[in-house]
């Protein structure tokens, strides 16, 4: 028999064994999400740097001579406040446009709206296309073949139907746009929120997540490579040049691929000086979490890299992880001080740059949001199914097929 007392050191050095591995496995696990709080405050930094540098672009005068412009907006079914949007359209101080607006049935209730605007605005060129072939499985896009083939003009601007753009937004596009180099001209835009917590929630999402991501982006890869459907201004040769709306019929993100391409053409896809606003429901929760789950899903299809890239700028996420796995240490807790007050002033700066206001109203909501990103995030990972405008897709290589 084997004396006790070399028994009970083997207990001991057992103990010791498997304390001394689990202490190294929770400082590993310390470290890992310390560092990732940290790049997370860097992302905060290089979020001012990218707003700041944004509000300092100087306005560019207006050419003596603006081309013509053809506005396409594809419609199916009604938007918040969508009658004041096309409204917007036809007050630009513009020498000569034409806006086209395209159904894939007479009987949407869009098309009552775009017979009202033209009653009220007699003296504008605005004309309402049926649009009934299906061209793709983007319902939208397959709109755009069509209405492309009808609109006179060179200069074709494309933006969505909840689109509201200021006077000089014509102006603005059309001389951002006049450089030779410049391919297309894309805006980022601020969400007017209706008056649910939730299209709240939306609104904050759009001044303190999305726009300081695109414009870090713009920041970081020397200029855009894609695009967004609050506007997409272009020539219609460099249309031609990626094969026309046709090549992109069957994606989610059509605004992305046309930026894309337009980029891969070796042309320049500016961000315009100007603004525009999004009039977003009044989303219930399932609502507002379907949507963002939408989005999420798009941006993984479209840029899976950058899908990836999304976990590093979850700044109070980490942060209160980090304090849950360092037990309350007191560095933990600067660190936790530090990702609120960056955070806080990334935000501000972001929405501001887009002249988002009412960001400072419901600033106290953006520990809710921060929260919920990373849930999002993660159903964004998984699933291929999506439900856009009442009809249902698969989604697979960023192409969409209808479910039957």
């Amino acid at each position: 028999m084997r004396p006790l007392r070399s028994t009970a050191g083997e207990v001991r050095g057992f103990v010791f064994a498997r304390t001394f591995l689990y202490n190294s496995r929770l400082n590993l696990l310390t470290g890992i999400v310390a560092a990732a709080t940290g790049a997370s405050l860097v992302y905060c930094a290089l979020c001012i740097w990218a707003a700041a540098r944004f509000r300092r672009r100087p306005l560019v005068p207006p050419p003596p001579d603006l081309p013509p412009v053809s506005i396409l907006k594809p419609l199916k079914g009604t938007d918040p406040e969508m009658y004041e949007s096309f409204r917007s359209h036809c007050l630009q101080h513009y020498p000569a446009y034409e806006i086209l607006f395209g159904v894939g049935d007479a009987d949407d209730p869009a098309a009552q709206l775009v017979r009202r605007l033209e009653l009220e605005f007699p003296n504008r060129r605005i004309r309402l296309l049926l649009c009934g072939e299906k061209l793709g499985a983007n319902g939208k896009t397959s709109a755009l073949i069509q209405l492309a083939r009808a609109a006179n003009y060179d200069v074709l601007l494309v933006n969505d139907s909840d689109i509201r753009v200021a006077p000089d937004y014509l102006r603005t596009i059309a001389t951002e746009l006049e450089p030779p180099q410049t391919g297309l001209v894309t805006c980022l835009y601020r969400g007017v929120p209706a008056g649910t917590l939730a299209s709240r929630l939306e609104s904050l999402a759009i001044s303190t997540d999305f726009v300081p991501g695109v414009l870090v982006a713009q920041g970081i890869e020397g200029g855009l490579s894609f695009a967004m459907g609050s506007t997409l201004a272009f020539r219609r040769r460099q249309l031609q040049s990626i094969g026309g709306f046709e090549a992109i019929a069957d994606y989610l993100a059509d605004d992305y691929e046309l930026g894309r391409r337009i980029r891969d053409q070796g042309l320049k896809v500016e961000l315009s000086t100007r603004v525009v606003e999004t009039f977003l429901p009044a989303y219930g929760f399932a609502g507002f979490f379907a949507h963002q789950l939408r989005w999420a899903r798009t941006i993984r299809a479209s840029r899976p890299g950058g899908y990836v890239g999304l976990v590093i700028t979850y700044t109070l996420p980490w942060a209160i992880l980090c304090l849950v796995v360092a037990g309350g240490a007191a560095w933990a807790w600067y660190l936790l001080a530090a990702a609120m007050s960056l955070r806080v002033a990334a935000a501000l700066a972001s929405a501001l740059a887009v002249g988002d206001r009412e960001v400072l109203r419901w600033l106290f909501l953006l520990p809710l949001r921060d929260l919920a990103a990373p849930v999002i995030w993660a159903a964004g990972l998984v699933g291929q199914k999506i439900v856009w405008r009442g009809e249902k897709f698969d989604l697979a290589g960023g192409k969409l097929k209808r479910i039957a």
